[in-house]
């Protein structure tokens, strides 16, 4: 991405980065997996742990980038590295991590998926701070939303095509060849635009300063409460709040066309409950384009952890074909909104080192993940029939999406945003 880069170009090339390494480096799996069970190349409690080792791997990366100054500051020689060439080298891991799964029965699936999580990751917190940051700087920073619609449309995409995968009777290993071969092809799109930039890898004694008016600080006592950082007690139930987003949301969209094929046997829509969520995916992060900035996004926060809570809750109450539709579109609508406005609350607390918390609160998102598709595996062995387990998942993953939504709330009394 060059620094002239238009916003829409950079909105654009944004959106295809995270198409491909969230649309199909990490959720390309879900609506592959009934090929997979179909094919006989795994059951449903091997298929939970190659989806934690997709999640592990998830963390690993979020982790990795919540360290990198740490890591800068230890080995000074460390070359700068700019964020556009590790998103383009992601970009390329991930299509040939995709490409690997097309072998049958390897023994090295679930490091493919766990390399597949790192990518995402790194891709995910360095794609999301280059754009929000060069967005800002032009004076757009609402239109940061719309990069993810990304994953929405990398879900859509990747649905529809395994829907008719299913229908002509295709394996799975074809479907991972045919993703792997789109991931290139996508990032070919946006190649020449993902380069240059200001925003790279520096150590910490090569960061750039938030000010340089130190005497006018010492001075102004709102400056110095800003100079002071947030409370450490914000920090972290700011973060837990945003990691049982990730517990919350991912047993469903982990295994929402198992759970469909559980509830309607036989039905012949079961396979566009994915890409409807993928839809609910990009009209939210349409929508938080058009919210204006200025107000406490903790409330936003709020209310999008109750509608995924509702979307889980209409599926419970209603396994239905209305109910699943609704329940697909509920939690795609809040989905990566939710993903914009706590990354936009990690800059308003920690500006001078966003990318840093950034990460750090991707590794909690990473975390809850990796707790759900064994939870659902355990819950499983002790059911009589498969719709019961899953439906005490996910009785535990609204549940946990409702305890996010009351800290957000305590939050908003606990901390108040100053205006102005």
């Amino acid at each position: 991405m060059k620094s002239g880069a238009s916003p829409r170009v950079i909105v654009l090339a944004g959106m295809v980065s995270l198409a491909v390494a969230m649309g199909i480096g990490r959720f390309a799996f879900t609506p592959i997996l009934p090929m997979m069970i179909a094919d006989g190349l795994v059951d449903l409690p091997v298929a939970s742990w190659l989806a934690s080792a997709n999640y592990l791997g998830y963390l690993a990366g979020a982790l990795l980038c919540t360290l990198q100054p740490q890591l800068w500051a230890r080995f000074p020689r460390l070359p700068s590295l700019a964020y556009s060439r590790l998103v383009r080298s992601g970009l390329l891991v991930t299509g040939v991590l995709t490409l690997g799964m097309a072998w049958p029965h390897s023994p090295a699936w679930p490091l493919l998926r766990f390399l597949a999580g790192v990518t995402s990751a790194v891709v995910f917190v360095y794609t999301s701070g280059w754009c929000l940051s060069q967005l800002s700087r032009r004076g757009v920073p609402a239109m940061g939303g719309a990069i993810y619609m990304g994953p929405g449309a990398g879900i859509v995409l990747s649905g529809l095509l395994a829907s008719g995968m299913v229908a002509l009777g295709w394996p799975a290993a074809t479907a991972w060849l045919i993703f792997g071969a789109l991931a290139f092809g996508l990032a070919a799109l946006v190649w020449r635009f993902l380069r240059g930039g200001d925003e790279r890898l520096l150590p910490l004694n090569r960061l750039p300063q938030a000010g340089s008016g130190q005497r006018a600080e010492e001075s102004d006592p709102a400056a110095l409460a800003a100079a002071a950082g947030p409370s450490a007690v914000e920090i972290v139930v700011l973060t837990l709040a945003y990691g049982l987003a990730g517990f919350g949301y991912i047993i469903t969209a982990t295994f929402l066309p198992v759970i469909a094929r559980a509830a309607l046997p036989g039905s012949p829509w079961l396979d566009l409950f994915w890409p409807l969520f993928g839809l609910g995916v990009m009209a939210g992060a349409w929508l938080a384009t058009r919210i204006a900035s200025g107000g406490d996004l903790r409330w936003l926060l709020l209310g999008s952890y109750l509608v995924q809570a509702l979307g889980i809750s209409v599926s419970l109450w209603s396994p239905s074909l209305v109910g699943f539709a609704l329940g697909s579109l509920f939690l795609g609508l809040p989905f990566t909104a939710i993903t914009f406005f706590a990354m936009q609350e990690a800059r308003r607390l920690k500006p001078a080192t966003a990318a840093s918390f950034m990460g750090l609160m991707t590794a909690s998102y990473g975390t809850g993940q990796i707790l759900g598709p064994p939870l659902v595996a355990w819950l499983l062995t002790g059911a009589s029939r498969p719709a019961e387990g899953f439906a005490l998942s996910l009785q535990i993953a609204a549940a946990a999406l409702l305890l996010g939504a009351g800290l957000y709330g305590w939050l908003v009394r606990a901390y108040p945003v100053r205006q102005g």
